[in-house]
Order: C-alpha cells, then sequence, then structure tokens
C-alpha cells in the first residue's frame, strides 16, 4: 500500500523534462515538503510498512486484510483534508500515527541539493514558503529531526485553511496570506493534481518533481517542466 506516493499521477521514465529559470522574474518560492524538500521515502515507509503492520497487530488480522482495509480508505479520501490528517488516521485505526512515524524517524531526510537550495534562496533575499498538504502533527515529526522550519521564511499548512492543495480555495487563501504575486512566483511539488491546481491558479512557474522517493524509480510527465537534483534550478551564488 502506498498511501502518497501512489496518487502522484506522474509516470516512471528515464528522462527528466527541465529548462532554464529566470531568476530576477522570481520573488517568492512556494514548496511543497513530503516528495519535494523531503525523501518521500520515509512517508512511503511508514504507510506502506509500519502503519499497516501496527494495524494488523492492532486488529490481530493478517497484513494484506489491513493494507486493504487502510487502501480502502485512501481511496475514500484522497485529494481531501482527511487523506493527510493524522487525527483522522488516527480515528480510523485506533493507532498513535505520531508514534509510529517517530519509530521510522531514522529516515526523515533532505532531498539531494534541498538544503544548499533553501540557504540560497534566503541569501539571495527570495521569500521562501512551504506549503503543504500535511497537518501540524506530521509538521511536528520532520522539525524535530530537521529544524525545517528555521530555513525558510514561513509554513503554511493546508490544514489552517481546512482546504486541501488540491482545490482552488487553498490557493486564494494562500494568497490572502501571504499577498503573493503568482506572476512572480516559482511554485514546486511532487503530485499532478496540486500542480494542476496551482497552475490553473496562474502561477507561471509551477515545476514537478522527477525522483520524491529516493528508493524508487524517477517519475515524470509532460505538462510541467521537473527536475531531480535542486542544483539543477539553484539561482547562481
Amino acid at each position: 500500500m502506498n498511501l502518497f506516493a501512489g496518487n502522484t499521477g506522474l509516470e516512471a521514465t528515464p528522462q527528466t523534462q527541465s529548462r532554464a529559470l529566470d531568476w530576477h522574474r522570481i520573488d517568492t518560492v512556494l514548496l511543497d515538503m513530503d516528495g519535494t524538500l523531503l525523501d518521500l521515502h520515509f512517508d512511503n515507509h511508514v504507510w506502506d510498512t509500519v502503519v499497516p503492520k501496527a494495524y494488523a497487530a492492532h486488529l490481530n488480522i493478517p497484513a494484506h486484510r489491513a493494507q486493504m482495509l487502510i487502501q480502502a480508505r485512501v481511496n475514500a479520501v484522497t485529494g481531501t483534508i482527511p487523506f493527510y490528517s493524522f487525527a483522522h488516521w488516527h480515528d480510523y485505526t485506533g493507532l498513535d500515527i505520531v508514534a509510529l512515524h517517530r519509530l521510522a524517524a531514522r529516515l526523515i531526510g533532505f532531498r539531494p541539493g534541498a538544503e544548499n537550495f533553501l540557504s540560497t534562496l534566503r541569501k539571495r533575499g527570495k521569500r521562501v514558503i512551504i506549503a503543504t498538504n500535511a497537518d501540524r502533527q506530521c509538521l511536528g515529526v520532520k522539525d524535530e529531526v530537521l529544524a525545517i522550519s528555521n530555513c525558510v521564511d514561513q509554513v503554511i499548512s493546508s490544514h489552517d485553511f481546512g482546504i486541501p492543495k488540491e482545490q482552488q480555495a487553498f490557493w486564494q487563501a494562500l494568497q490572502d496570506t501571504t499577498s503573493f504575486d503568482p506572476t512572480r512566483t516559482l511554485f514546486v511539488d511532487d503530485t499532478h493534481r496540486v500542480l494542476d491546481a496551482a497552475s490553473q491558479f496562474g502561477i507561471t512557474e509551477t515545476w514537478a518533481v522527477s525522483n520524491p522517493d529516493s528508493k524508487r524509480p524517477p517519475k515524470q510527465q509532460d505538462a510541467y517542466p521537473s527536475l531531480n537534483h535542486f542544483d539543477e534550478i539553484c539561482p547562481s551564488r
């Protein structure tokens, strides 16, 4: 069972699609967290292995049955706030989702080039905002390990608005909160339906991540320019 990456809508390919980025036209950088700044291997391991195993033990059922039950719920709530909510998954499974994430916290890490990219952006005077569907409990687990909130100017969770990034209302709420100019903003994400929503809102520089999980093959689609390593678009120092 693949809770997050299996819903990206990106197709595997050995190629990447990239192009030059004009940093003189960018004031604000909006960045997804899981699968973009951070390696999605951690989240995939937790939801594909740790949670189903714990759920099977909790219900005293076979692991494959536990996976089927979780997958059925995933299918029902994909693209909605409950899909990303630790509280929802606690209520559904009866498990301590935060504790299960902490069990695998050793796997939490930045994607290639992400730390240097964030540092360079701030040195260049760009405003850097994490815009994530992860809830505040999930953010807390990542922050305990990487202090990622200290690397950016602001962290916005879709749960702050009660609206997932897949919906136009999220982007309007984000603009109302941060006053970003879509025509002078770069947004990077690994999920196709989120990229579509950002593009529809008018963000002209909308980029995809082609290898969100370092342990899985790169993914690619033709709709957006993409990157494997942040050095590919990092502005010159």
